[in-house]
């Protein structure tokens, strides 16, 4: 049964254990193909012979087109339809939390969105199913993802401080699926077939939800609005919530600025450092996916050291809160833009590829500043969300990344139009802009998203 107390997982209840298991192998199947999916399109897809068999696509193609206002290279096309996609990821999730939260319960949803991913990675196996296997994907993640994620946050009592605890544990399971994802399914895909790639994340969907179906009676009980519809009304805002709601709306369009940066890897980076990075180790090509694997093990390490340095920091000094933690991780994170821009320049002058040293700092860099925006900022949204419409919140928390994911996908576009350090010097502004401006929310507003009289950090 589901006990707040229960510490039986690292001193964190077992339910945890089963969401965390669950979305590290959703991670593996999703990042497994994303991390093909860019590659895929330039290297194959989208060339003669197999762009004309794909379903639909004459006419997606012209909306395209129309869109960007002009007709676009195999690269741009393929950045825009990496854009659509993965924006579209991050909007399927309102409707998620709306079928979870009014109709249908947490459980049924995420059920339902694990195995239309599953069905969407073994669709893309053809070339005529390929528009069709995207729908599949963008609406499974819509039920999966945020019905997942604020069951983290409902397995803690209100004011009980492991929960900023239990999104970093989250987030670590996270980049442990990320990391295997490209080693078994990328590696598959490039070196083997790309459909055999995207056939092992459909495996991994299917394990995934095994795990979730096994471990259901350590979750949280389904969405407060569904088992109390009969009996209870719809429970009114007060005024401090829907203050606090308008202070977290305000904050996604900063939010979106700042996570542009880090969305490019899965885009226009690995095109750019496939061409352009020295990726030759003993006489052999590394397979370029490996460069998500790479972040994935730098991103793991980093989200364990700050939740270990914001531990020890809290012992003697106060710990920021969590605006504040988010703007100090997007200007951290512009220096990893720097390393590139600095990287590209130095190739440029000297007329040789890039050195992967300059990408290892990249990782680094931006991993330490990213440990400290995401799980933090998806805490944060949680935390404040009223009960009865937290997997909605969520939902809405996930609109930054789909307007990110659509500037990613026409930013990428300029990367055969500008040279290579000024287009990571663009983003290293973007970055720095957001986070600015995170610090001064933090000043003049911080204090509506500050916890409540009941919780036990005045923040």
């Amino acid at each position: 049964m589901h006990n707040p107390e229960d510490r039986s997982f690292i001193g964190h209840p077992r339910g945890l254990a089963y969401i965390a298991f669950t979305e590290a192998w959703e991670r593996f199947s999703y990042y497994g193909m994303q991390s093909l999916l860019v590659l895929y399109m330039v290297n194959r897809l989208l060339h003669p012979g197999h762009i004309e068999n794909i379903a639909g696509f004459g006419p997606f193609r012209h909306l395209l087109e129309t869109i960007y206002r002009g007709p676009l290279s195999v690269q741009a096309l393929a950045s825009a339809i990496f854009g659509l996609y993965t924006g579209f990821v991050y909007l399927t999730p309102i409707g998620g939390g709306l079928l979870a939260d009014r109709v249908i319960g947490r459980t049924r949803t995420v059920t339902l969105g694990a195995l239309l991913m599953a069905a969407g990675h073994f669709l893309m196996a053809f070339d005529v199913t390929f528009l069709l296997a995207l729908m599949c994907l963008l609406t499974g993640v819509g039920c999966f993802k945020g019905n997942l994620a604020s069951q983290v946050g409902a397995l803690y009592a209100t004011g009980d401080n492991r929960r900023a605890d239990a999104f970093q544990i989250y987030y670590i399971f996270i980049n442990g699926g990320v990391i295997a994802a490209p080693l078994i399914a990328g590696t598959l895909g490039e070196v083997y077939g790309w459909h055999w790639g995207f056939g092992a994340a459909g495996v991994g969907m299917l394990i995934g939800l095994t795990i979730y179906l096994s471990g259901r009676k350590w979750l949280p009980p389904d969405s407060p609005v569904v088992e109390k519809s009969k009996r209870a009304p719809k429970p009114r805002l007060t005024h401090r919530e829907r203050m606090a709601i308008i202070a977290l709306l305000a904050l996604l369009p900063v939010l979106t600025i700042a996570v542009i940066s880090n969305q490019q890897i899965f885009n226009a980076y690995l095109v750019w450092a496939e061409r352009s990075a020295n990726l030759i180790f003993f006489g052999h090509k590394m397979p370029t996916t490996w460069l998500i694997t790479l972040d994935s093990i730098v991103s793991v390490s980093f989200l364990v050291g700050a939740v270990v340095f914001w531990r020890l920091w809290s012992k003697k000094f106060p710990e920021p809160a969590e605006i504040t933690k988010i703007g100090i991780g997007s200007l951290c994170a512009v220096t990893g833009m720097l390393s590139l821009a600095m990287g590209a320049a130095i190739a440029a002058s000297s007329g040789q590829k890039v050195s992967i040293g300059w990408l290892i700092a990249f990782h680094v860099l931006n991993s330490i500043g990213f440990a400290n925006v995401f799980p933090v900022s998806l805490a944060l949204y949680a935390r404040v969300a009223p009960a009865a419409l937290s997997a909605t919140i969520i939902g809405i928390y996930y609109l930054a990344f789909f307007a990110a994911n659509n500037l990613v996908g026409w930013i990428g576009g300029f990367l055969e139009k500008m040279s290579a350090s000024q287009f990571w010097l663009l983003h290293a502004g973007l970055c720095g802009t957001a986070g600015i401006i995170f610090l001064l929310a933090g000043h003049f507003f911080g204090h509506l998203l500050a916890p409540g009289d009941n919780q036990s950090n005045p923040g």
